[in-house]
């Protein structure tokens, strides 16, 4: 993506507060016409800008009692792509990242109940080649969930 300007921004702003809205109502916000919106954000698909579409589902509302953070130690750093492939097998885990600290990777999954999450952890997480230690945090309650801020002003 080349550049994005004040206009770029200010969709993007409209559109991560409520992705819903329709472009005609972002087109009167931004005081030009639908077909203009409607091209601005086939440009920011297109460029990799605005990613993914679609409804955040409620994991409680399909039995998902327990939010866990896993942390994984891997025997060697390079391992991290077969681990990945491994771990991708497992529908529960809807985050994997690859990071820095005392952790290889951190993963984000949701369990039923504890008996599920014993499961996730000591017989698919740890049996993977090359998983050596996991360590598991539990989310009591989200507090906040957002879209990262669109600077306002100058043009990337």
């Amino acid at each position: 993506m080349e550049k994005i300007d004040s206009l770029d921004k200010k969709i993007l702003s409209i559109l991560s507060k409520n992705a819903r809205i329709p472009f005609k109502g972002v087109a009167a916000e931004c005081g030009v016409s639908r077909a203009a919106i409607h091209q601005r954000v086939q440009h920011l698909i297109e460029g990799g800008v605005i990613t993914g579409s679609g409804f955040d589902v409620n994991p409680k509302s399909l039995g998902y009692t327990t939010c866990t953070y896993v942390g994984i130690t891997l025997e060697r750093g390079n391992m991290y792509k077969s681990v990945v492939e491994r771990l991708d097998h497992i529908p529960e885990i809807v985050e994997c990242h690859f990071t820095t600290g005392p952790y290889t990777m951190l993963v984000k999954l949701y369990a039923r109940d504890n008996e599920q999450l014993m499961d996730l952890l000591n017989n698919q997480m740890q049996g993977i080649p090359g998983v050596v230690a996991t360590e598991t945090l539990i989310s009591l309650e989200q507090s906040i969930k957002r879209e990262v801020p669109v600077p306002q002003g100058e043009s990337r």
